[in-house]
């Protein structure tokens, strides 16, 4: 999935090249490059399908030439991940009708690369043996207020698991109970399935969303397709797979690890993934230079030269013709700033 725009992390993600296609860690590789490099232990590159907005089209193939064209699916808008999983799936199924799918966003964080493909494994070994919906849990390492929660009914990790209930983000008091709890799990928006299961559970859950899927199915892979799905797909609902199926299905299991996972949704988050100096700076970018500085973090997208003094705690970020110079206290602000 990777039709997100990304607006926290203005100005260096836009509308226009959202998050997943930069080169966020300073690493020479963007986030969806990221994203399949940890797939490709676990399938092909021609395996892989990419649902995107209808203008990032182009990014796609230019950084993941290997991905089949017909395998780039273009929504004419974001109508949030049900329909987006909708729409790949029923494509999906009309190409491999027993394929078996690992959904993922293509905007975040994995390290542990080896413990990913070998959770991706074993979810994959269970989805194809039963009617049973995997999702993707990350052991908590603090009590974090901006991520949904899974509660399972036993903590074992690296092993699946029934899951009890999906919480949505807490307060700081319930999500430190979660922590002690040990029960409770990150979600990452990670899932895996069989094309018929989760095809059976849209239509039975999301049957307006699933109805829209049977009328565009008949226009796969013809020239009929992209004015269909322009005609069709906005009428979708606009709801989350989180609220349209895991909420509701009595067949979620979740396998559950550390897996090194972010979802590097704000300039906070990525700043605990760069190298810091000794006074807790970390900068990306040519030729970052700092003097009297603390717990900063400069980011660069040019190969311009960048002098900060005397800041303490702020974000300075440049790209093209945006500079943004802020707080990290008030990054919650961003969108509102960039509006």
């Amino acid at each position: 999935m990777a039709g997100g725009i990304g607006s926290r992390l203005w100005p260096l993600s836009t509308p226009d090249v959202p998050k997943q296609f930069i080169d966020v860690l300073g690493v020479g590789r963007s986030l969806i490059q990221l994203t399949v490099d940890r797939f490709a232990p676990v399938c092909a590159p021609d395996h892989f399908w990419v649902v995107t907005g209808e203008k990032y089209v182009n990014l796609v193939r230019e950084q993941l030439p290997a991905i089949p064209a017909d395998q780039i699916l273009a929504e004419p808008e974001g109508r949030n991940t049900a329909p987006c999983i909708a729409y790949a799936s029923w494509k999906i199924r009309k190409k491999d009708p027993e394929a078996n799918i690992v959904v993922t966003p293509a905007d975040a964080l994995v390290l542990k690369t080896a413990e990913f493909a070998g959770a991706i494994g074993k979810a994959l070994a269970f989805t194809e043996e039963r009617d049973a919906i995997v999702t993707v849990g990350i052991t908590p390492s603090r009590p974090e207020t901006g991520y949904g929660y899974i509660h399972a009914s036993e903590a074992l990790p690296g092993q699946l698991v029934k899951v009890s209930e999906f919480r949505e983000k807490p307060d700081l008091d319930t999500a430190i109970g979660y922590l002690e709890d040990g029960h409770y799990f990150w979600n990452a928006g990670i899932f895996v399935w069989n094309v018929n299961t989760i095809i059976r559970e849209l239509s039975a859950y999301a049957p307006q969303i699933a109805g829209i899927m049977d009328q565009l199915e008949p226009s796969f892979f013809t020239s009929a397709e992209t004015p269909e799905l322009r005609r069709l797909f906005p009428t979708c609902d606009k709801i989350s797979i989180d609220y349209a199926v895991m909420e509701k299905s009595p067949y979620i299991y979740v396998i559950a690890e550390d897996l090194g996972w972010s979802d590097l949704g704000s300039w906070g988050s990525i700043q605990t993934h760069l190298k810091a100096d000794e006074d807790g700076n970390s900068a990306v970018g040519q030729d970052v230079r700092l003097f009297d500085c603390q717990n900063c973090i400069v980011h660069t997208s040019s190969e311009k030269t960048v002098v900060v003094e005397g800041l303490d705690g702020y974000i300075v970020a440049e790209s093209k013709d945006r500079l943004l110079i802020c707080r990290l206290s008030q990054e919650q602000h961003i969108k509102e700033y960039s509006a």
